[in-house]
């Protein structure tokens, strides 16, 4: 039976450059799955043109409403959605987010059945696509162009102005400007594997959790920390990963031990509202407290990094936070500030390799479930939505669609 998948234009604002596939990912789709054919909304705005689709013979055109599945990446403006149709997107909106609220009222009311590619999980649990390595990447990146810039040291092209992965890497030989500084990275997932893989292309040495604490270095060094090193149980029980993520209200931050060594931290572990954050806000007005630039990858506002008082975008990355009074100012304005770089969609400011990167997963992942048999039931648990009804596991989505909401 044929199947036809059809890549929708990006309608968000500002637009996204990213696609869940490249011309390249297009035909070896369609070359791995006899019944699959791939159709491209013709976009502006993409950063692969529609000629690039057109020159591996995919078919580029205005409507694609006769399309089985519409695939895209960023939410989809309510009015632009294509009643009785199946979707994949990232719709954010199973953390009951206020600002898709209508989005997900408008799915139910077009009889649209929604699968979310964050919900796109194997039998244990892990998600099987992201675009979290390249937030990694970029993040660490933009905190070690951050920190350049707020001590005068080098200027390093921005992320977005360059053309891919590659055009970065040659901004790489700047950073051998740095001074002897200590980066932390938190984190062990995709998000913090991308933050490593930049400061190791960078040449910048990885040193032991111990050696970061209590040596002194001449050179630049960064240690990566994973949750066991800065968080502990409150009633003093050994540490157990799997009961830290289940129970993160019974543990507390360690994190104090790093403050008065680190110079720049790059934030990449996932938070859970219930665990500790990593420092309060009264600690940067302590005198050991040396942390002068942040790079808040996972941006979680008000979150596990206190100075992360709000998002910053790709046009305007960093901010200032003003340890005296707590204030947020603009950048690199004052020394004893400290500056952070808190930008919420990372991935975006490498377009064309987050889009390799992601549509290769999709085909190992997720388009055997997609195109053949779901026995694995991959695509039933990442659908929200079907056929305009919330589905069992995401029937506490109710109340958040209801015209009145129940607080």
């Amino acid at each position: 039976m044929s199947f036809t998948i059809g890549l929708i234009r990006e309608g968000k604002t500002p637009p996204d450059k990213r696609v869940p596939l490249t011309p390249n990912k297009c035909a070896e789709a369609q070359a791995s799955f006899a019944d699959l054919r791939i159709v491209v909304q013709s976009s502006p705005v993409r950063s692969y043109s529609d000629q690039e689709y057109r020159d591996l013979g995919l078919e580029v055109r205005d409507d694609i409403s006769d399309c089985d599945v519409l695939m895209g990446v960023k939410e989809v403006p309510p009015s632009q959605l294509i009643p009785n149709k199946t979707y994949l997107f990232f719709s954010h909106t199973v953390k009951k987010q206020p600002a898709n609220r209508d989005l997900l009222r408008e799915v139910l009311k077009k009889n649209i059945t929604l699968i979310d590619y964050e919900l796109l999980t194997n039998a244990q649990g892990e998600r099987i696509v992201a675009f979290g390595r390249y937030a990694g990447i970029v993040g660490a990146y933009n905190g070690l162009l951050t920190y350049g810039r707020k001590h005068g040291l080098f200027s390093l092209k921005p992320a977005h102005e360059c053309l891919d992965m590659d055009d970065m890497q040659e901004e790489f030989f700047k950073v051998k400007k740095l001074p002897p500084i200590k980066m932390a990275i938190t984190g062990s997932g995709r998000v913090a594997q991308g933050a490593l893989e930049v400061l190791d292309r960078m040449g910048i040495r990885r040193v032991s959790v111990y050696d970061y604490l209590y040596l002194t270095f001449k050179e630049p060094v960064y240690t990566q920390l994973r949750s066991s090193d800065y968080n502990r149980r409150r009633d003093g029980r050994v540490w157990d990963t799997a009961d830290f993520h289940a129970n993160p209200q019974e543990y507390e931050s360690t994190f104090g031990l790093f403050l008065p060594v680190t110079d720049l931290l790059i934030a990449c572990a996932y938070w859970h509202p219930a665990a500790p954050r990593l420092f309060e806000e009264a600690d940067t007005q302590r005198p050991g407290f040396r942390i002068n630039t942040v790079a808040d990858v996972t941006c979680d506002v008000d979150g596990s990094v206190p100075t992360t008082k709000r998002a910053s975008t790709i046009a305007d990355p960093a901010f200032d936070y003003n340890p005296q009074t707590g204030e947020l100012e603009a950048a690199y304005v004052r020394p004893e500030n400290i500056t952070v770089m808190a930008v919420d969609n990372l991935p975006c400011e490498l377009p064309r390799n987050a889009s390799r990167d992601f549509g290769r997963q999709l085909i190992d992942n997720v388009l055997p479930h997609l195109a053949g048999h779901d026995d694995d039931g991959v695509i039933a648990r990442a659908t929200i939505a079907k056929n305009g009804a919330l589905t069992p596991r995401y029937q506490y989505l109710a109340d958040y669609v209801a015209e009145t909401v129940v607080p």
